[in-house]
């Protein structure tokens, strides 16, 4: 007789083994943390003597499901922006990120996290996030298994002023948890596109170095997708491999916009794919060609993505999502069968986080991690047996996250008779209420004024500006350009050409220090109008006042500058303003001398909406009352120069001539 600390039996048996071996009734035999046997429940209790033998009626035991991809701290944060765009949601969320996450944050989020998985029957699980040492050992206290990847960002994040110090984290992260019993350090460059080509290849040189794997984004949008090859002139997957992040032990999370021969260049590679569906979904990601990735041979396993953005760790969900999905995308109802589909959630899900050897199936040698569904549920009877594959059916079709009675890990105990045994569930909900509430009144203050949403978006620098101007409508400006160009008296500085894409976002007049927002793009473009460069940036515009010098005006301004990172439909969506106009123009610009004095001369062509002639400004920066005056005089001085008559300044912005031809098409839209 073999000695054994413990025998579980049930009616079934899914081992999930090469041979997909199914035993009714059948048992598992585990000695310490390891499985020991695992066969019909006759044979096990006629070859085998245990301490203790725990049996499962109407229950069917599995591998501990395997979460291949998710961010567990993110549960304090589940539900707090959703229905938005990636970029737009990522917005909202890293803001708050940068000023709650410290280490306590990740322990609590990941008690709650583990709480959550355990009830789904997840024994191990593939992490990115902040602070991975504070994961790791709340972690390995609670007794799962994970694939922690210390996350690495070219930019600040909350763990690392510098990308320099997310590497030197990542390493020391490495060197402590590497060859620990539960937790399998990893590196983790967020994604290709915040991480430089150099940092890229000091990620990929360290999980070399220590032979750890490498967890990344890779073509989670269409956009990302669209991005790289604009500014990399390849594919996702060819730069990444380019930078060496395929010469690694690779888990490449979501793979939704990949091609045929990027997929075989994962495989060639021996990548692992965490396929999120309920994430993709719900960000309108897009569905992965699952079915495609395992006709050629990918280690594809199922995430479910943070629970910010899914918003849960169910991996029943998952699994059935994923079976669905997979038929509907190449409309073939054969893809992605109950089976294979439950391989992806054990087994191959281990593969593609390269643990394959310790986790995933029911085999002897390999790590006790067991999961024990029951069966007896009305939503999942009645039973058959005629079908060899009913059970899987059963399992991914009808089963619920609130069927699994029972979950070991590493041969321990973490969830019996429903009960968790190694998390204060109750304790972990309490202390996330309180932050929550915290996390509400800085978000309530973000968002009560558009400075504010900017200030956390972007960071804004404040700049006061005092210029004398006037502007005049002229039919034609040849004249004056060639007297600019050419007269004794007026010495260039510099000239320049653009076009310039002006949208004013107005909010009201509540607050008259961030009523309007203004994003500008300046495409420059040569003598031939071909462009060349552009700029983008936001300058939140307060409250403007007038002086009047003898037909010219002084104007003064409250702005704050941030520079415009995302794209107009990000800050459309994010800012939500109550109105927006758009100015779009073709500018001259000179600077010039004129009496030992800088001037501006801008002659601007308006094309949106289209006005017939032109407008020239002409403008100086000021400081005081009496160099306003001089300098308004000396304007004078220049349109007589250029035979422009100044009694025909237009004192109005250029917003309020638009918005002024544009009100009766708002109007008519609104009476509509």
């Amino acid at each position: 007789m073999i000695e054994v600390d413990l025998i579980v039996t049930g009616d079934t048996v899914v081992t999930m083994n090469a041979t997909y071996d199914v035993y009714t009734p059948g048992a598992v035999a585990i000695k310490g943390d390891t499985i020991v046997a695992v066969d019909s429940a006759e044979t096990i209790l006629a070859t085998c003597t245990a301490k203790e033998t725990v049996t499962c009626p109407d229950h069917v035991i599995i591998p501990g499901l395997v979460n291949a991809h998710t961010h567990v701290p993110m549960t304090l944060l589940r539900g707090l922006n959703d229905d938005l765009r990636l970029d737009v949601w990522l917005g909202y969320l890293m803001p708050v990120e940068r000023k709650f996450v410290t280490p306590d944050f990740v322990r609590l989020g990941t008690r709650l996290a583990c709480a959550e998985m355990i009830r789904s029957g997840i024994t191990a699980f593939a992490d990115m996030y902040y602070f991975e040492d504070a994961i790791a050992d709340e972690t390995a206290r609670i007794g799962m298994r994970a694939l922690l990847g210390q996350t690495i960002l070219m930019f600040p994040a909350p763990d690392a002023a510098s990308y320099e110090d997310a590497v030197v984290n990542c390493r020391r992260f490495i060197e402590k948890w590497n060859g620990h019993t539960l937790i399998q350090p990893a590196v983790a460059p967020h994604a290709w596109y915040t991480n430089t080509p150099d940092l890229l290849r000091t990620c990929a040189d360290l999980a070399r170095a220590f032979d750890v794997p490498l967890h990344t984004h890779i073509s989670e949008t269409s956009r990302e997708v669209r991005d790289c090859r604009e500014q990399n002139h390849m594919e996702v997957v060819p730069w990444n491999e380019k930078n060496g992040i395929l010469n690694t032990k690779l888990l490449a999370a979501h793979c939704v916009h990949v091609s045929h021969g990027e997929m075989s260049m994962l495989k060639d590679s021996n990548a692992g794919v965490a396929h999120n569906p309920t994430s993709n979904l719900k960000l309108s990601s897009g569905v992965a060609p699952v079915a495609e990735m395992l006709e050629i041979g990918l280690n594809v396993g199922i995430g479910t993505d943070g629970p910010a953005s899914n918003n849960d760790l169910d991996m029943f969900e998952e699994m059935r999502l994923a079976a669905l999905l997979a038929k509907i995308k190449r409309n073939d109802p054969t893809d992605l069968p109950a089976r294979q589909t439950l391989e992806l959630a054990t087994i191959g899900g281990a593969r593609a986080m390269h643990m394959g050897d310790l986790t995933g199936s029911l085999e002897p040698g390999k790590r006790a991690d067991i999961t024990i569904v029951a069966m007896s549920g009305v939503h999942n009877w009645p039973p058959f047996q005629s079908n060899a594959d009913a059970v899987y059916s059963r399992l991914v079709y009808a089963a619920k996250s609130t069927d699994v009675s029972h979950v070991l890990c590493n041969g321990r105990w973490l969830l019996r008779d429903r009960v968790l045994l190694t998390v204060d569930e109750a304790a972990a909900q309490a202390e996330a209420a309180i932050v929550a509430q915290q996390i509400d009144a800085f978000v309530t203050e973000r968002e009560s004024s558009p400075f504010n949403k900017l200030v956390v978006l972007e960071g804004v620098q404040r700049q006061e500006s005092y210029e004398v101007q006037v502007k005049v409508r002229l039919d034609d400006v040849s004249a004056v350009i060639e007297i600019i160009e050419n007269h004794p008296a007026i010495e260039i500085t510099k000239s320049t050409r653009y076009r310039q894409f002006d949208h004013y976002f107005n909010f009201g007049d509540e607050d008259e220090d961030a009523a309007r927002l203004r994003h500008r793009e300046d495409a420059f473009v040569d003598e031939k109008g071909k462009s060349f460069e552009t700029r983008s940036r936001l300058t939140l515009l307060g409250q403007t006042a007038h002086e009047e010098y003898d037909n010219a005006v002084m104007l003064y301004r409250s702005r704050w500058l941030a520079p415009a990172t995302h794209s107009l439909r990000f800050y459309r969506e994010y800012f939500a303003p109550r109105e927006e106009i758009v100015v779009s123009k073709q500018r001259r610009r000179w600077r010039i001398l004129f009496e030992d004095t800088e001037f501006a001369i801008n002659l601007d062509q308006l094309t949106d909406p289209a006005m017939s002639g032109y407008f020239m400004e002409v403008k100086a920066r000021t400081w005081s009352r009496s160099d306003a005056q001089r300098k308004a005089a000396m304007i004078k001085n220049l349109l007589a120069l250029f035979n422009v008559a100044q009694d025909s300044a237009e004192r109005r912005e250029y917003v309020a001539i638009t918005s002024e031809l544009q009100r009766p098409a708002r109007e008519a839209i609104g009476s509509g």
